[in-house]
């Protein structure tokens, strides 16, 4: 008998899967928690994504994956809450999601919105097209697109205020 679900594409063994897309997905969680989070998380998602592998059609993996770093970030975050946190500068410069990027900038888009800081980090940091940001955000290419722009407008505005003060 075959299988109810039309799989058009096969999906990679889970180890290639997961040496392909781990960087990308460490990369956006140290964006979205910081350093010594994102590691946490980091297994976190990967675990998720095992026990779901047989279930996933093979389309887009990347967003599939992201999708499911995003959910397990925003519960970490809530989690975080409920935690004492440390006051550490340091903490907020582990925020960089490479180290190659401008830590400054990127402590700064750690203060944005959730949603916006995700649309910035997968567009600016992980290099993905709305189309991919929108499914890992779960909203449409538009809306992706509109999260990044006020995210940056948000940037722009407290730059300006920076200097006039």
């Amino acid at each position: 008998m075959t299988s109810t679900l039309n799989r058009s594409i096969r999906p990679l063994p889970f180890s290639r899967f997961f040496a392909e897309q781990s960087p990308a997905v460490a990369s956006f969680l140290r964006g979205m928690l910081g350093y010594h989070e994102a590691e946490e998380c980091l297994q976190e998602t990967f675990i998720a994504a095992l026990r779901a592998y047989d279930r996933f059609d093979g389309n887009d993996p990347r967003a599939w994956v992201l999708a499911i770093a995003r959910r397990k970030a925003i519960d970490s975050h809530r989690a975080g809450r409920r935690r004492p946190q440390p006051s550490d500068e340091a903490d907020a410069l582990a925020a960089t999601p490479d180290p190659g990027l401008d830590a400054e900038i990127w402590a700064e888009v750690s203060a944005l919105p959730e949603k916006q800081r995700a649309a910035l980090l997968l567009r600016y940091a992980l290099d993905l097209r709305y189309r991919e940001i929108g499914a890992v955000l779960g909203c449409s290419e538009p809306a992706a697109r509109r999260s990044a722009h006020e995210g940056i407008s948000k940037l722009r505005n407290r730059r300006e205020q920076k200097e006039v003060a």
